[in-house]
């Protein structure tokens, strides 16, 4: 009697597992730690809401993010998340989701050229103005800052046109150079070149944690410390650490990827029973300073 009913309970497990409805997601990386964090909160998000979450890794590479839906599309799964490695090249990939009677939900990264049932993301375009804001306060309203840039995402690009949207009203702050340094390695050799190339740059401003970290590394290495702040975005542990015992590096944008994740997998979960949900769910970024978090 025992037996019978630990194998139906057993039967009753593996039903509830083969019912449950599945969400795919393609990440850009797990390299960095927003990305750790992002992935962690959605598989702990999945759980609570009874969701079967598979996760694949695009390592920055577009050709195996495609290759990661289409296989999610060929499997038939309820939600497609994704967070673009290109957010141009992307679009293909949405289309055929769509085509397939699959709703896409992108993650802090935005697609372009083909609509999606919802973003989750941080607002960058406001966090680049945060950013803009302090780089003016810090420089005194006057000097030379350089951008460390990743131009085909496009939260990167609303980050960095909100940061120059800022710098309209500190006319006496000035961008005399802006690169992409995708990689921490990337970014070192960007920044290191564009300090040489411009001896009176005095704020650099990086796309990310590894792009600031990177260059309060080059700042150092060309013995400028005391001459130029910089200021990040992500505000991941390691760059908090770093702003608060490193003199170049003033105050990192935050943002909250384990807000993110939780609410894309609501969302998934709240299309997958027929709700309607928000084409855009913003998330307000923070900014940590050597104060600490500010408002």
């Amino acid at each position: 009697m025992r037996t019978a009913i630990v194998a139906l309970a057993a039967f009753g497990a593996s039903a509830a597992v083969a019912d449950a409805a599945t969400v795919g997601a393609s990440l850009l990386t797990q390299q960095h730690p927003f990305y750790v964090e992002l992935a962690n909160a959605m598989k702990q998000e999945a759980q609570k809401d009874g969701l079967d979450l598979q996760i694949s890794i695009a390592n920055q590479d577009l050709n195996k993010q495609l290759a990661d839906v289409e296989d999610f599309i060929t499997k038939g799964v309820d939600v497609i998340i994704i967070s673009p490695v290109d957010s141009q090249g992307v679009k293909s990939a949405v289309l055929r989701a769509k085509k397939a009677g699959i709703k896409v939900i992108t993650v802090d990264v935005p697609a372009n050229g083909a609509e999606v049932a919802s973003h989750v993301g941080t607002d960058n375009f406001a966090g680049g103005q945060k950013a803009g804001e302090l780089m003016a306060k810090e420089l005194d309203d006057k000097g030379d800052v350089a951008v460390i840039d990743y131009p085909t995402v496009q939260s990167v690009v609303d980050r960095v046109n909100g940061f120059k949207d800022a710098l309209k009203s500190h006319p006496n702050v000035k961008i005399v150079a802006d690169q992409a340094g995708i990689t921490r390695a990337e970014a070192l050799s960007v920044a290191q070149n564009m300090l040489q190339a411009n001896p009176n740059i005095t704020g650099i401003f990086g796309f990310g944690d590894d792009a600031a970290l990177a260059a309060v590394s080059a700042v150092k290495s060309a013995n400028l410390s005391g001459k130029v702040k910089v200021i990040g975005f992500d505000g991941m542990k390691e760059a908090r650490d770093a702003v608060d015992h490193d003199p170049e590096f003033v105050g990192v944008v935050r943002q909250y990827p384990d807000k993110m994740g939780e609410i894309a997998i609501d969302t998934a979960a709240k299309i997958i029973k027929g709700e309607d949900v928000p084409a855009k769910q913003p998330v307000v970024p923070g900014l940590y300073t050597k104060n600490g978090d500010q408002k």
